[in-house]
């Protein structure tokens, strides 16, 4: 691997913290070279063809994918492990039911036994990035140090990273320190450890973007979490999108969906064909970080500043603004290969697999030819609806906040919220049901509060006493909202089309922010009447709207009982306005 002692020289003596800390991997981790990265396209190019060199990346065709790679992981390393995911705080409890927790002496001795000696015969990247804008407030920075260029490449994408995040770290003197390194890819010594209270992490063992990524769901969901309770935001498992009418105005929601929830095509949505004049604008398709303004209103960022994406389903119908910005400068990986050398995965209407994703020859009884978590990584300014205002130091403003689960039954199109400790209920109790393909079993229901059963870096009681803190501080709070993109009919058929037509929907709820649309009141809360929704031309089945619209409060009043015995599982450490909210709704479906 590459070396570089002009990076040393120019970059290790702008923060002597971290420079100090550099020192002290290297002594435990004992590497061959050390590389500070500064995050130059040209540093890119050259890791980027020593990878290749090495086949450790597979080029992909230059004529239809230019610039674009193949990585395959050891298929033992696709996907993140939550049960080996811990967050290590002093007090078990601070942690919570919701995380795996081990003490933080105990972790350190673990994983510093994990690491000694690791990185002999390889290179040591130190990696300064900063999550957000670089001049933003509302940003905060890292530093990863890794053994594996293929992190260092993503990074670049995913980040702001190099020498700028070097020098704001500087001026902060604040940063989270990460320290990874693949190891053996032995699944029985692969663990990622999180200690939010010392603002640090470690992982050791995989090279999967989730576990490896340390900015991603490590830094900037776990860790910053934790900051974020600290310090009096919020940072949460949600995209960001910008809704444009055709008189030019446009409004921001904030919406938090648990996977196979449409998330990423809501965050990308291209209006359906009758809605001539609107646009929808990317500010992210995954992470938020939402801090109260100075006017009371709620402000969001992305943290990211690219996407890493499940890719299989992605087409140009179900998402036209991914499947044309991967087509150049993107890191694939876990995807299959055609005869001409070009990436190939599951939801394609072009093109054959000939090689699948281990290599080997495609044959279908070996299963798919791309694996199901198989991904792209790509810029964020190579989406043709990103927003400019991703890049703005003050995040832009927030009107609505959505929730959405996948439901057959259950949950309505859409409701609202009566106000913001309601909103928190609704929120705390996002589920989704599993499908066959999933899990063989349909219909179990996954609680998922907030889109962030995996990602909360603390005790989850803590987390929604927090969330009701943060409304208490904002004059004009957002509105919070839930979908169901999922509901079916007797038949187990979709009722309602999804995708660009979801813009109908969330119409409705831009106008209940603005205080033009009507809604009648329900046991659940506010749902729009059926003539109150833009419907025209969608050919729906008879009925099919009444349904959609339905509350059903025996089935409401199951679903309350079994958020209580959730509750009961955080004690006393759930808010007791919450579970009074929790208890006015259990009488609005009994009474009914």
């Amino acid at each position: 691997m590459a070396t570089a002692t002009q990076h040393v020289t120019s970059l290790a003596t702008m923060d002597r913290d971290v420079s100090a800390w550099v020192d002290e991997v290297a002594r435990l981790t004992q590497p061959d070279h050390i590389f500070w990265c500064d995050g130059s396209d040209a540093e890119y190019q050259v890791l980027q063809r020593e990878l290749l060199a090495a086949k450790e990346l597979l080029p992909l065709n230059p004529q239809s994918f230019p610039g674009c790679v193949l990585s395959l992981s050891n298929p033992s390393d696709v996907a993140r492990v939550e049960h080996l995911t811990f967050v290590c705080t002093k007090n078990k409890d601070d942690a919570g039911p919701n995380n795996h927790w081990i003490a933080p002496a105990q972790a350190h001795v673990q994983m510093d036994a994990l690491f000694a000696g690791c990185m002999q015969g390889r290179t040591l990247y130190v990696v300064p990035y900063c999550m957000g804008p670089i001049d933003s407030p509302f940003s905060r920075c890292g530093v990863e140090i890794t053994d594996s260029a293929y992190v260092v490449l993503n990074m670049k994408l995913m980040t702001r990273m190099g020498r700028a995040a070097l020098e704001r770290i500087a001026r902060d003197a604040k940063f989270v320190r990460g320290l990874h390194s693949t190891g053996d890819l032995n699944p029985q010594r692969r663990f990622i450890m999180h200690f939010p209270e010392e603002l640090s992490i470690k992982s050791f063992g995989s090279g999967y973007g989730g576990n490896a990524l340390l900015g991603k769901k490590c830094h900037a969901l776990r860790i910053a979490s934790w900051q974020a309770r600290t310090e009096g935001w919020l940072a949460e498992h949600m995209l960001i999108v910008g809704i444009e009418n055709p008189q030019g105005e446009i409004y921001y929601l904030a919406c938090a969906f648990p996977s196979a929830c449409g998330k990423t095509n809501l965050a990308m949505l291209i209006p359906p064909a009758s809605y001539k004049g609107w646009k929808i604008w990317t500010v992210g398709d995954d992470i938020a970080w939402l801090h109260p303004g100075k006017d009371g209103r709620l402000y969001a960022i992305n943290p990211e500043s690219g996407y890493f994406g499940v890719v299989p389903g992605t087409n140009a119908k179900t998402n036209r603004n991914a499947y044309d910005m991967i087509r150049r400068d993107t890191i694939f990986t876990n995807v299959a290969l055609t005869a001409d050398n070009q990436p190939w995965w599951e939801g394609l209407t072009e093109g054959k697999p000939v090689i699948d994703w281990q290599g080997r020859p495609y044959d279908p009884a070996n299963g798919p030819a791309a694996h199901a978590n198989s991904r792209f990584t790509v810029a964020a300014k190579q989406n043709p609806g990103y927003s400019k205002l991703a890049d703005a130091p003050g995040g832009v403003p927030i009107s609505a906040i959505v929730f959405g689960g996948r439901r057959r039954t259950l949950a309505p199109l859409v409701y609202q919220a009566r106000n913001w400790l309601h909103g928190v209920l609704v929120g705390a109790g996002v589920a989704s049901e599993t499908t066959a393909a999933a899990t063989d079993a349909v219909g179990v229901v996954r609680r998922d509060p907030m889109a962030m059963k995996p990602f909360a870096g603390y005790n989850f009681g803590d987390y929604w006493a927090h969330w009701i803190n943060v409304g208490a501080k904002l004059k004009s709070p957002p509105q919070i909202f839930h979908v169901n993109w999922f509901r079916r009919d007797s038949a187990g058929k979709f009722l309602w089309p999804g995708y660009g037509d979801n813009l109908r929907v969330l119409r409705w709820i831009i106008d209940r922010c603005k205080g033009t649309a009507k809604a009648h009141d329900t046991a659940i809360g506010y749902l729009p009447n059926a003539a109150d929704l833009d419907v025209q031309g969608l050919g729906l089945a008879p009925g099919a709207i009444d349904e959609l619209l339905t509350v059903n409060p025996e089935l409401w009043q199951v679903e309350f009982d079994g958020i209580q015995e959730y509750f009961a599982e955080f004690g006393e450490r759930v808010p007791a306005s919450l579970k009074a909210e929790l208890q006015s709704a259990l009488l609005r479906v009994r009474t009914a």
